[in-house]
Order: C-alpha cells, then structure tokens, then sequence
C-alpha cells in the first residue's frame, strides 16, 4: 500500500486533483490507472481529471500530464490549466506570475492576476478540418444528427475538438439528451466535446457542455473559448464575450474574424482550492 498526498481543485466547478510527480512515484499503477482510481467519485477521492506535474518539459518553465476520469488523455483543459498555473506558482515550482507550461496542446502561457483569477493565452483556434479533426469540407455550418433530429454544428480545436451547436433549446437538456451520441459521431475521428449554446446577446452566451471523456461537466474553459470564435466566426458575437456556464462565469477575448483567424483566445476565470488531503493505495 502506498499513501500519496494530494491537492483537489475546482475552476468553476470543474474539479481535479492534482499530484506532484515524486507523489506519482509512490504507485505502482499506470498514469492511467490512477486517473480512474483517483478520480472515481464512490471509491476514489472524485473529479473530473487528474493532473501530474511535469518537472522535466522540453520547451516550457513547467508542464503536466492531464488525463481525463475515464483514464483517457486530453491535450489541454481550460478549467484544468489556470488551476495548474495556481498550484505550481503557489507551491514554489515556478517563482513567476506569468509562465510556460507544456502541454499536448503546445505551450501555454498562464497569468496569475492580482484579484487571484487567471488569464490564459490559449494560442490560436484550430479551424482546419483535419487538424481538429472532423470528417467535412468546412468546419462551419455541418449537419449532425443525434436521437433521430438534425443540428447544425461547427468544429473548432483548442488543442482538442469541439462540436459548438447554437440552439433555443434548453443548453442543459440538450447537453444530457444528445451530448454522448454527437461525442462519438463518426464524423469526429477522435470523438469531441460538444457545447450547445443560447445566445444572449453580442458580448454574452449560455453554455452547456458534454466532455469526451468526462460527460457532463459544470464548466469547460476550452470548449467556451472554442465556442466564441465559432459565434464570432459566423458573425453572431464580439470580440469579448461573457460565457455563463452551470459552474460560473468566464470571459473570452479574440480579435480573430472569418479574414484573419489567426489571433490568440485569451480565457479569464477564477482557480480554487478545494482541499488537500492523504489517500492510501
């Protein structure tokens, strides 16, 4: 048996523990393994990921390994990364507030705010169709269908796909109702996290989300980031928009447009702690 100490925390709801790496080293299990070990929310300590510091990234100051609580690796995280940014700062793995981490996704760069919430440069929207991936001609404006009924749906990557749909249906109702069948669609070669979307106005939206890997999740920073440059995209928002979700509320930045997507997303949201604790293996 092995004991490991362990932080858990939450952005927005959206939970993770999250391990130093010499506390990895204490087990005998996979990355893998632990992830759905630790993340199981009847036997384990209970999230919806699990992240381990990197101490050794080849391109960035630090860098993590995210897995999902089913065991399955994700390229970034949204909620995930400001909530790393926090914990190595706060614990003395990185002496700056503005860093580097490596992630699948590429290198990522954190900002710890004065009033304790985190700006992330989330790089630049993924928009080619088989970069993200998805099996169309154009990333905007595809047909999915789901239980039998049709969406229109557009494809963006944040360094992991997302399926953005713009409804007048109840966000939270079509999340739980379609989300898994659109996640596993044939046309997303790598499965997605899909988000339904209610438009409140140019600078505000409602979203709802079902992650791959996840379900149904009170946030995700990546799909809300992935979600404005796809209403921006398709002339429906501004350049800065709030992006309320069950969890709270995040606000995304991008000066990109349908002429010149090449700008970077830049996300804001808060980072908290929730407990720290021992688990025994």
């Amino acid at each position: 048996m092995a004991k490991i100490k362990f932080t858990k925390m939450q952005g927005l709801g959206n939970d993770f523990v999250v391990l130093d790496y010499n506390e990895y080293e204490k087990t005998d299990l996979s990355k893998e393994e632990l992830a759905i070990r630790l993340c199981d929310r009847h036997f384990g300590i209970g999230a919806d990921g699990l992240m381990i510091v990197n101490p050794n990234p080849e391109n960035a100051e630090t860098g993590w390994f995210f897995y999902n609580s089913d065991g399955s690796i994700a390229q970034m995280c949204g909620n995930g990364i400001r909530c790393f940014a926090k914990y190595v700062h706060d614990n003395g793995l990185i002496d700056k507030t503005e860093f580097s981490v490596d992630t699948l996704a590429g290198k990522i760069i954190p900002k710890i705010n004065n009033d304790g919430t985190v700006t992330v440069n989330m790089n630049k929207p993924v928009l080619e169709t088989k970069k993200i991936p998805v099996n169309v001609s154009s990333n905007l404006n595809f047909e999915v269908e789901a239980r039998g009924e049709k969406f229109t749906a557009n494809a963006v990557s944040m360094g992991n796909p997302h399926c953005i749909i713009f409804t007048d249906k109840d966000t939270k109702s079509a999340a739980l109702k379609y989300g898994s069948e659109i996640e596993t669609n044939s046309v997303f070669p790598e499965k997605t996290n899909v988000e339904f979307i209610k438009i409140l106005s140019r600078s505000e939206i409602n979203l709802d989300v079902w992650e791959r890997g996840c379900g149904i999740t009170l946030a995700c920073g990546t799909g809300a980031c992935a979600s404005v440059v796809a209403g921006i995209l398709n002339g429906y928002l501004d350049n800065k928009v709030r992006v309320n979700l069950p969890g709270g509320t995040l606000v995304i930045e991008w000066n990109g447009s349908k002429d010149n997507a090449a700008h970077n997303v830049f996300m804001t949201g808060p980072a908290t702690y929730s407990f720290v604790g021992e688990i025994e293996l």
